[in-house]
């Protein structure tokens, strides 16, 4: 929580601090991506790094994603540690020769011989009606591929952590972050996401999921976005007397199944909350940690709020009806209470 007179900066700044940071640190960090030069970055996650690394270290690139992508994986071979932006996450059709068939496979390809330690941070998420080809998330998408880790924080300590952590490491690493999260204010912003940050560096653990409400009714498990939903309907169910717990997944790939497993033991009932595609995505293989692991705990069937398997409607009305939301999320609970 945070505390009178703590700096507090957006997903956006812990970010770009981190990405500082490592330069600082390590001279083979670069940065490569659609204007992510002078502009700073469409949602200003590299702001204020070219005048401290000048354009060798800060590299605008042309409206090429898979020739960028694609250097960047041959830098990462070649020793570097780039972090290479694909602006919209829902660009990835045009680029997935360079980043599944590259990225993700070159170092088993070789035997090992070969590292890719590589970051490609990308933006998810919709909310302000730009419609089916620029608010995707598609979590299960990557995660669903082997070879790269997948990683998406939901606010700004677990941003700069996570970053910093991706950077050191040296597998690559889908870096998923939502716009609404970002603190930008044309897009409005999710307030909980800005939270204290400290100014020195420091990792967040991929694969380990948190805690971030404790309860014993019933196990609400998000990422992103998904979890200042499933907070917020966490306050309401305390209003009718239900202790939700809430999880914050952190990451993807790796995915800390331990977590989920022990909530649900505890509480008996599980809720999923993911902006991604209903079927064949991220809620139904949490629901299937947990059925497959020990059905026996569940004292009712799961339930999961996910975007509907329709494209995302530019009108702001059906976007808004398709999204998940809070009171989405405590008629969920409603109805595993009533069955």
């Amino acid at each position: 929580m945070n505390k009178p007179n703590e700096r507090k900066l957006t997903i956006a700044r812990a970010m770009a601090e981190a990405m500082q940071q490592e330069m600082q640190i390590d001279p083979s960090v670069f940065v490569m991506g659609e204007d992510i030069g002078a502009l700073g970055g469409v949602y200003g996650n590299t702001r204020g790094l070219l005048d401290e690394f000048g354009p060798e270290r800060i590299r605008d690139t042309p409206i090429s994603e898979t020739a960028f992508i694609g250097a960047a994986v041959g830098a990462a071979q070649d020793g570097m540690r780039p972090v290479v932006e694909l602006m919209f996450v829902d660009f990835f059709g045009v680029c997935f020769d360079a980043i599944y068939n590259l990225m993700a496979k070159n170092t088993y390809f070789s035997g090992g011989n070969f590292k890719v330690p590589m970051v490609l941070m990308t933006s998810t998420g919709g909310g302000y009606s730009d419609a089916g080809q620029h608010s995707q998330c598609v979590y299960g998408t990557f995660a669903h591929l082997p070879g790269m880790k997948v990683v998406a924080p939901s606010n700004a300590y677990d941003a700069k952590g996570l970053m910093t952590a991706a950077i050191r490491d040296d597998s690559p690493v889908v870096y998923m972050y939502h716009k609404s999260l970002q603190g930008m204010g044309w897009l409005g912003t999710e307030a909980g996401a800005t939270v204290h940050v400290p100014e020195e560096t420091y990792t967040v653990e991929i694969g380990k999921a948190k805690v971030v409400r404790p309860g014993k009714d019933v196990t609400i498990v998000s990422l992103g976005m998904g979890v200042h939903n499933a907070l917020k309907a966490a306050a309401k169910l305390e209003q009718q007397g239900v202790e939700a717990e809430v999880i914050d997944l952190v990451s993807l790939v790796p995915l800390d199944r331990d977590t989920i497993r022990a909530s649900v033991a505890k509480t008996g009932r599980l809720i999923v909350v993911d902006e991604d595609y209903m079927s064949y995505g991220v809620s139904g293989e949490i629901i299937a940690t947990v059925t497959e692991h020990d059905i026996s705990v569940l004292k009712a069937a799961p339930k999961r709020i996910a975007f509907p398997d329709v494209p995302i409607p530019f009108a702001r009305v059906l976007e808004q009806h398709c999204l998940p939301n809070p009171d989405k999320i405590v008629a969920a609970w409603d109805e595993m209470k009533a069955a």
